[in-house]
């Protein structure tokens, strides 16, 4: 499906009926990873709309040569909740790159957006980030870019690599990535972590062996959302939806139910 985020049409697939919860995935990818990650998250949950949109650029979404930056991404991005919830209220969820822009929504709506989740968040600031390392496999396992991505390195999780993540790189715009990417950077009033925050319910979740974004700047986020609660996870990186499903659902279910689920 498709509907307008701005002048931008957004594809995006969506299930179940409810309480709209729109999932913002990461770059590079598209809403086949968040779909696969989350599903199993909110299908145990009746009453939720799970919607999964692709950013642009990604996936069937495409980047006309006008939309040139973040913010022009965070406007496709709040003009696409606007008309896919009806201005419902929504909760929001976002992975990586997607929780960037999360922040940014919830900060800008904050009467709309019923509750937060930042997975793995991209944040400005980022510091201590550590060097890649595998936990669990020889390091021979996948291509490069698979080691580069799990720190759990077994065929389970290169099956879900191969299938819900490598596919999406044949879709991505390059030239678009590099045209918004040069201007990746929030203006000040509009980004993550200024001033007026978000104080609705939160939950930051990161991977402690997190080699792209790190954690140390997630703890961060604390001083920005008075509602937040935090878990920095053993033995998860960047990959944490996959690699820590069930810890993922058991935070995830308890933010639900402080966001009136």
């Amino acid at each position: 499906m498709e509907i307008s985020g701005g002048w931008v049409p957004v594809h995006y697939v969506e299930h179940g009926t409810g309480r709209p919860v729109l999932v913002l995935h990461g770059a590079g990818v598209d809403h086949r990873e968040t779909e696969a990650c989350f599903e199993p998250v909110f299908q145990g949950a009746a009453g939720l709309r799970r919607i999964y949109p692709d950013l642009p650029g990604m996936g069937r979404t495409a980047a006309p040569a006008t939309l040139r930056s973040a913010d022009d991404v965070l406007d496709t991005l709040l003009d696409f909740a606007d008309g896919v919830t009806g201005g419902a209220a929504y909760l929001l969820v976002g992975h990586s790159a997607g929780a960037y822009f999360a922040q940014a929504m919830a900060a800008r709506r904050p009467a709309q957006v019923a509750g937060l989740a930042l997975v793995c968040p991209l944040v400005p600031g980022l510091r201590d980030v550590p060097e890649h390392r595998a936990v669990v496999g020889s390091g021979e396992l996948g291509d490069e870019a698979f080691r580069g991505y799990f720190v759990i390195q077994t065929p389970e999780m290169l099956e879900r690599y191969e299938r819900y993540v490598a596919p999406a790189a044949a879709l991505v715009d390059e030239a678009a990535m590099e045209r918004i990417g040069a201007r990746w950077a929030l203006t000040p009033d509009r980004a993550p972590g200024h001033p007026a925050g978000y104080a609705g319910p939160t939950v930051v979740v990161a991977g402690r062996l997190d080699s792209a974004v790190g954690y140390a700047a997630a703890v961060d986020l604390l001083d920005h959302h008075p509602h937040a609660s935090l878990a920095v996870v053993d033995d998860a990186g960047h990959a944490l939806p996959h690699e820590q499903p069930d810890f993922l659902r058991a935070l995830l279910a308890e933010w639900l139910a402080r966001a009136g689920r």
